[in-house]
């Protein structure tokens, strides 16, 4: 039943590796769980409160993901966004607290749901050209190395030059080096599923060097939310966006989602060889996840969701279809009952780590595909791939490489190549970089 409700065998994969993909995902994106209450509880949000509002939105929206659209792709809270929310929204605004901005979040997560119905997504994944759609790919396998790296302490900052080499004499450190050898050791000799297990072998090494330490408590009984709607109702939510002039907070959220979600879907969507030419099967369902779980999860109390890059890891150990994201829905349901361990792994970093750089260096293989002989072509996608991991941002990424484009194939004549909606994008990226908060 499973195999056929998913189309495993049409997709050239099994239940197995389905679970194993999976596991594997909800690993390296667990993480969330805990980072996403601390960074909204620095806004004076409860932190109990986004725990378990981080949890509903992501589940809510992965298995819309896996049982209407049937692709591999996680929906969580957005890192990024959650920081623009807590630091930019609040933290700038004395007259704002994190129920009024949470009633901006619920406006734009309406907002992307008419979008999402309409086709004006679709068009946008089929108007983006191919040279920038492996350029997204790309930045993206690089961004997540860049994480992985930095969050275990490999690369550091740097005074002069914003980066250098970590202390390789670090326990943390040196457990990511060891479990990058034994991932890449355990891909080499194809075992299947090798990035799950090269995560649970890191995950031993860690328990036994006492660099992972479990408390005496590993369970708890998941503290649900008391209200529904932590801004007061949907008809208040839009008076204050009134009042308080929170058009652009709405607009900024809008069009970062749009392009942060989009970006990642194209990209994971490609690595998995989902894409049918130059366009995304099933597209309207798999847009509607983060915009219903963005909706959603603004009422419990968190900020928007997005599309995870994480997911790639899952597609790496070979999950293709829905039911990676069911397993990574259920571990996460599971996960409201196992704060403590959950806190404990994800506290971590070296553990999942090695996952995220080897799976970095997987889309990486993009770069073939890029058209390097034509400026016009090689230079936005160039763009987009040097400035997602410098910037820590997709979106960012995107809009240079938007804006990018149509200029350069304005002064090569080619202008009627073009599509219209990039034309509208980067004069719409344009603005928000020059004028909005970011």
């Amino acid at each position: 039943m499973l195999s056929s409700f998913f189309k495993l065998k049409e997709l050239g994969t099994t239940v197995k590796t389905e679970i194993t993909a999976g596991i594997t995902t909800f690993l390296t994106m667990v993480y969330i769980v805990i980072v996403n209450p601390i960074i909204l509880h620095s806004a004076g949000v409860p932190f109990d409160t986004v725990f378990m509002a981080t949890i509903i939105a992501t589940v809510v929206g992965t298995l819309w993901m896996a049982l209407l659209a049937n692709y591999p792709i996680a929906i969580a809270p957005g890192m990024g966004l959650n920081a623009y929310f807590a630091f930019s929204v609040v933290g700038n605004n004395t007259n704002i607290d994190y129920r009024i901005a949470f009633g901006a979040v619920f406006v734009a997560g309406i907002l992307f749901v008419i979008l999402s119905l309409t086709p004006f997504r679709e068009k946008l994944i089929e108007s983006i050209p191919a040279n920038l759609k492996h350029g997204i790919t790309a930045g993206i396998g690089l961004f997540i190395a860049f994480i992985g790296m930095r969050l275990t302490g490999i690369i550091v900052a740097h005074p002069e030059n914003l980066v250098g080499l970590g202390n390789l004499h670090s326990p943390t450190v040196l457990l990511a080096l060891g479990g990058l050898a034994i991932t890449l050791i355990l891909m080499a000799l194809n075992v299947n599923g090798a990035l799950f297990f090269g995560m649970i072998i890191t995950g031993a090494i860690a328990y036994f060097t006492k660099q992972l330490k479990f408390e005496d408590k590993i369970m708890s009984m998941p503290n649900l939310p008391n209200e529904f709607f932590i801004f007061g109702d949907p008809i208040t939510a839009f008076g204050d966006v009134f009042q308080y002039g929170l058009y652009a907070v709405v607009f900024s959220f809008l069009l970062v989602t749009i392009f942060d979600t989009t970006g990642t879907m194209v990209g994971v969507a490609e690595q998995a060889g989902l894409m049918k030419g130059n366009k995304m099967p099933r597209a309207r369902q798999a847009l509607l996840a983060d915009s219903v779980a963005t909706t959603v999860g603004s009422a419990f109390g968190t900020s928007p969701t997005s599309a995870y890059i994480e997911s790639s890891s899952g597609v790496a150990a070979g999950g293709r279809s829905g039911l990676t994201s069911v397993v990574v829905a259920i571990l996460f349901i599971a996960a409201a009952f196992f704060a403590p361990l959950v806190s404990a792994i994800s506290g971590l970093a070296a553990i999942t780590a090695p996952t995220l750089i080897i799976v970095g260096s997987l889309m990486l293989g993009s770069l073939s595909k890029i058209n390097w002989n034509e400026l016009d072509e090689a230079f936005p996608a160039f763009l987009i791939i040097l400035t997602m991991p410098l910037t820590s941002s997709i979106a960012t990424g995107i809009a240079l490489g938007f804006i990018s484009y149509p200029i350069l194939k304005i002064v090569k004549g080619k202008y009627k190549e073009v599509p219209f909606l990039v034309y509208l994008f980067a004069v719409l990226f344009f603005y928000q970089l020059a004028f909005l908060p970011h």
